[in-house]
């Protein structure tokens, strides 16, 4: 049948609703079975142990109509629940054209945010199909599956508002490539890890404070970085070699870290990392961590001493989004399907030439220009951006464990 054609056929829709209980789909089915009746939806929904449960059908033959309702009333009763049929017309409506996900995190999702957005939703010209909530701790998270609207002039509406919402929103295309295989690349300092590198090998030359001025002005967009890199890497000239073992044991791994690459391997998404620090960490990350890339500067060492210089291929912020170029390519991933995270200027290039920049406790500039902003403490929270659940991360940990 067309379209036109199926919005005039009759049909019931049978709504359950009460305390939820294994066995009341199946009864409820069962109950309409007796009466030859065809299922055209279902759509159950259970929140703090109360279920609805819709059922959309077509009628029973000619003259059954009042006995499927005194049937359907009589064994809610036994159930202890409640139910509704409404007489109508064909199935739901069409879902309109232009069809995103729309991923929030609270911390706390509060009512007055979910208001502000359902409400840019709708003046987007969008309209929420389905919610649901991907994770209730570290953070709430919920998505919103709409339609309506293209993905790029919702995703202004939304991002742009999200610091006066008081959340955490990334709005990304619906559609199969949201479960491909994907690649997910992210900055090391102040992303991967709580330390900008730099300043751990300073702190063993006694130079930290003006190492970390200098580094919080490049971050800040206000110096050239490749300068800056220079400019720090040449206050640690004599210092010994053997600093790098201890600036290792003294990197410590944002929280979330180890879940985050645990559960997206496990996927089988490739992960790897860039960083405008140093090999000399980045490749010791790569292999505790099992990640598939890892690119950075190298410290330049020359009779067992720091010289003060770098050799290589300087990474800075063109290098970032020409590695994660490179690394899709390797990976046989296509650009629109990578992730990058990261938190200061010299990431942006990277940020915007992936499928989906998040900006993860970023700078003002950051935040601004990248696709979305995650502004809690935990890396981990970045799943929820990729439709992955709270459960879906335990349940793997947990067969791990078994």
């Amino acid at each position: 049948m067309s379209a036109s054609q199926t919005s005039d056929v009759p049909t019931l829709l049978v709504k359950i609703f009460g305390k939820d209980r294994p066995g009341i789909t199946a009864g409820l089915f069962d109950t309409l079975a007796a009466y030859s009746v065809d299922v055209v939806d279902i759509e159950q929904v259970v929140t703090r142990g109360r279920m609805v449960l819709c059922a959309l059908v077509t009628p029973p033959p000619a003259g059954l109509e009042g006995g499927l309702r005194a049937t359907v009333h009589s064994w809610a009763e036994s159930m202890k629940m409640q139910a509704e049929i409404i007489s109508g017309l064909g199935d739901n409506r069409p879902r309109g054209l232009g069809r995103s996900l729309v991923t929030v995190l609270g911390h706390p999702l509060t009512a007055e945010s979910t208001a502000a957005i359902a409400a840019r939703i709708t003046k987007a010209g969008g309209n929420i199909d389905r919610i649901f909530r991907l994770a209730k701790y570290p953070v709430t998270a919920v998505e919103f599956a709409v339609s309506g609207v293209e993905t790029e002039p919702l995703r202004t509406a939304l991002v742009t508002h999200a610091a006066t919402f008081g959340v955490d929103i990334a709005v990304v295309a619906a559609g199969l490539h949201r479960r491909a295989q994907r690649l997910v690349v992210m900055d090391v300092d102040s992303t991967l890890i709580q330390d900008e590198v730099i300043e751990l090998f300073a702190a063993h030359a006694g130079c930290e404070d003006e190492v970390a001025e200098v580094t919080a002005a490049a971050m800040r967009g206000e110096l050239d970085f490749e300068q800056s890199l220079h400019a720090r890497v040449a206050l640690l000239a004599g210092l010994d070699a053997s600093v790098v073992d201890k600036v290792r044991s003294e990197v410590r791994l944002t929280p979330g870290a180890r879940t985050l690459i645990r559960t997206l391997k496990r996927l089988g998404y490739q992960v790897g990392v860039v960083s405008g620090g140093f090999t000399q960490v980045t490749d010791d990350l790569k292999d505790r961590l099992g990640l598939d890339f890892a690119q950075a500067n190298t410290l330049e060492i020359v009779d067992g001493k720091l010289t003060g210089k770098v050799t290589g291929e300087i990474v800075d912020r063109a290098g970032k989004a020409r590695l994660l170029r490179r690394f899709a390519a390797e990976a046989g991933v296509p650009l629109a399907q990578t992730v990058a995270i990261g938190d200061g200027a010299n990431d942006l290039d990277m940020l915007n030439a992936a499928g989906l920049g998040v900006a993860f406790n970023a700078k003002p500039v950051v935040r601004e220009a990248a696709h979305t902003a995650v502004n809690v403490p935990f890396l981990d929270t970045v799943l929820y951006l990729l439709g992955v659940t709270r459960e879906e991360v335990e349940a793997a940990d947990t067969h791990d464990e078994d």
